[in-house]
């Protein structure tokens, strides 16, 4: 049967442009082979954790929203607990399909100081 699933998780912040590539083919290879349909995959950038996670004060989250069976989502978490780039997962499957909140981008330009008012006016 069926399900729809989305599924978050954290890997180490350091990871150079081709392990997060590399990661991101398999997690999409496995979805292929096992006939999921993946719909989503989002990387939400480097993000301070809540608590430090194998010395780790923060962590680079991933989201993906796919269609699957339970023997799918047995064996993605199989492999992603496996994984000793992935700090945290969790996998959550959804009853009817739901807006993900995109996480707010983190400014890297600080703002423009504010013009000093002049005495005179």
């Amino acid at each position: 049967m069926v399900r729809m699933y989305e599924t978050i998780m954290i890997v180490q912040p350091d990871l150079g442009e081709e392990e997060l590539k590399g990661l991101s083919t398999r997690v999409q290879d496995l979805i292929g082979s096992m006939n999921g349909e993946l719909h989503r995959l989002e990387d939400w950038g480097v993000r301070k954790l809540a608590y430090p996670v194998q010395k780790s004060q923060r962590g680079r989250y991933y989201y993906l929203r796919f269609d699957g069976d339970a023997a799918l989502i047995a064996e993605l978490e199989r492999r992603l607990r496996l994984n000793d780039k992935v700090l945290r997962y969790q996998s959550v499957k959804l009853e009817k399909e739901q807006a993900v909140p995109v996480p707010k981008a983190v400014a890297t330009e600080a703002a423009p100081a504010a013009e000093p008012e002049s005495a005179n006016e």
